[in-house]
């Protein structure tokens, strides 16, 4: 059942998301193919909308299974889809039922559109409620309007007569009015929410975007003939369930970005990307393919993301320690450290607010936060942190090994071009921790040539900060939980490229990719119920699913045209 997202720009993910799973939730609701008029919804959405989606809904076969196995597994319930049909609901409608309201008229076509990402926010909270839980019999804050997000759900139709009644009832519930724009006609609120029939095209959404959608059907730009949008999906893998595109273009440095716009960053940088949704019984993929070259407006992009890392990521990966649960590699540390901590930063601010300690006073949003402190510093966007840190910076990795809080070792390890440098940079950095309230310590590590202790909020143990070389001759810069982590990232005593978790990885990518991300999930839940954070509010309502998956494989390969490929391949039990 193909997907198709298009996210012009690094905008919030949060509605990528949202509109990703509305679009699913359409495609697993579907029973047998239907006939329609097969409309694409992207030639009636204008090019110039910042994000859309749009499925091929009703799916059979092969992909239908696939869906709903993967679906399945992943939530445990036997229907996994159906409760994010509240995205359909509009203010004053009751609980929708798919057999009796949607399926005598959706065609085999569907599509979700932002025209303006003010608000977007709303649209990301009705797919938690959906997703994560919580009752979906009444809907209080339809995302689109003119206080929410300004878009549309842009739905194909098997039979307008039904669809307009459809739309006329849902209109009703909502109190709207009789409206037109260019002769076409409509109903809206006094919120700013539209109902109308457009060129078959069922439309929902704010009044602007309805606008949007007639101009686009009397001859405006559609974005399906998006050239960007095109060149990628057409190197997209076959039986994707979902495509999410953006053109690479942000509106400010992915570093300064807010929401989980950053999440985005961190995968992509500033690339044209198109990421795909393949599941399968077992597994989950997806398929991020980056163009490298120009964006639609020709200016060359040169921020990198975790899809950039490429052969520099893997060999960093490559030796890391052995007994790694959780392996990182990143290329071109320098340039995209900054994308990497906002990233990193969004992520630990998902959860709810308020943190939960666990052993020790422990807290998920602490240990992040506490980690992030001197990430912070090495990134900083200064002429001075450029000189004193990032000059340096090659290639690098993160790994954490140990099955409880007692065994654990982790690390950041950097690769340094200039040795003298990144030995400064131990005493720098140590300084401004001081600065900002950290406790700082002078100690002696075998193996290195600097090293300091630190004690920062929310981390239980020292934070070593060390240069030294690896058993190689290498120069390296680490951030170690303790001196035993430190003493890892240097002289480990296996590497991680002839561990059996680098071979599972390399099998489960295919197509001959080089691992630069592995995952174990069931030591990574076993940790965190041991130190009692599985009960967290930042991820406890993530927990039940972390219990139906197993690893997480990442690496990347080119393509022809031009095209980069990072596979990122979801194990379920």
């Amino acid at each position: 059942m193909p997907l198709r997202l298009v996210a012009r720009g690094l905008r919030p993910i949060t509605a990528t998301a949202a509109l990703t799973a509305t679009a699913a939730v359409l495609a697993g609701c579907g029973s047998s193919p239907s006939t329609g008029t097969s409309a694409d919804p992207a030639s009636a959405v204008p090019a110039a909308a910042p994000l859309f989606a749009g499925a091929t809904v009703r799916p059979g076969g092969s992909a239908k299974a696939a869906a709903l196995t993967a679906g399945q597994t992943l939530t445990s319930t036997s229907d996994p889809y159906m409760r994010l049909l509240a995205v359909l609901q509009t203010p004053g409608s009751p609980a929708l039922n798919y057999e009796q309201d949607v399926a005598p008229w959706l065609g085999p076509q569907a599509g979700i559109f932002l025209s303006s990402l003010g608000g977007s926010g709303q649209l990301a909270s009705l797919l938690e409620q959906g997703l994560l839980g919580g009752s979906s019999s009444t809907v209080t804050s339809f995302p689109f309007g003119a206080g929410g997000a300004q878009g549309a759900i842009v739905l194909d139709t098997t039979d307008a007569a039904k669809a307009s009644a459809f739309l006329d009832r849902q209109a009703q519930h909502a109190g709207a009015h009789a409206n037109s724009y260019r002769g076409v006609s409509y109903q809206s609120t006094a919120g700013g929410i539209a109902f109308g029939l457009v060129d078959r095209f069922a439309v929902i959404g704010s009044d602007s975007a309805i606008h949007a959608v007639i101009d686009t059907t009397l001859g405006g730009a559609p974005l399906s003939r998006a050239s960007n949008y095109s060149t990628l999906l057409a190197a997209a893998p076959q039986g994707a369930l979902a495509h999410v595109f953006s053109d690479g273009q942000p509106a400010k440095p992915a570093a300064s970005q807010q929401g989980l716009s950053a999440l985005l960053a961190l995968l992509a940088g500033a690339h044209a990307t198109n990421v795909s949704l393949v599941p399968s019984a077992s597994s989950i993929a997806l398929d991020a393919d980056t163009l490298a070259g120009s964006g639609e407006s020709g200016a060359r992009s040169t921020a990198g993301g975790l899809l950039s890392s490429g052969s520099e990521g893997a060999q960093a990966l490559g030796e890391l320690p052995g007994d790694s649960w959780l392996a990182v590699g990143l290329g071109h540390v320098g340039s995209t450290l900054g994308e990497d901590v906002a990233g990193l930063r969004e992520l630990a601010s998902l959860g709810s607010a308020g943190p939960t300690a666990g052993a020790a006073g422990l807290s998920v949003s602490g240990l992040i936060g506490g980690l992030l402190t001197p990430l912070n510093v090495l990134a900083a966007n200064s002429t001075q942190a450029r000189s004193d840190y990032a000059s340096w910076m090659g290639s690098g990795g993160i790994f954490a090994s140990g099955a409880s809080l007692l065994e654990l070792k982790a690390a950041v390890v950097i690769a340094s071009t200039n040795p003298a440098a990144s030995r400064a940079a131990v005493a720098k950095l140590a300084a401004q921790l001081r600065a900002g309230g950290g406790s700082v310590q002078s100690v002696s590590i075998s193996g290195t040539e600097a090293a300091v202790g630190v004690r920062l909020s929310g981390l239980p143990v020292v934070l070593d900060i060390a240069a030294g070389r690896d058993s190689g001759g290498q120069a390296k810069f680490v951030l170690g939980l303790g001196e035993a982590s430190v003493a890892a990232a240097l002289n480990p005593t296996s590497l991680f490229s002839a561990s059996a978790a680098y071979q599972a990885a390399a099998t489960a990518l295919g197509e001959g990719i080089h691992p630069s991300l592995s995952l174990e999930f069931p030591t990574l839940l076993s940790m965190l119920e041991g130190i009692g954070l599985s009960e967290d509010p930042t991820i406890s309502k993530f927990v039940p699913y972390l219990h139906n998956v197993t690893t997480l494989a990442g690496g990347g390969r080119g393509l022809t045209g031009g095209v980069q490929r990072f596979r990122l391949v979801l194990g379920l039990r």
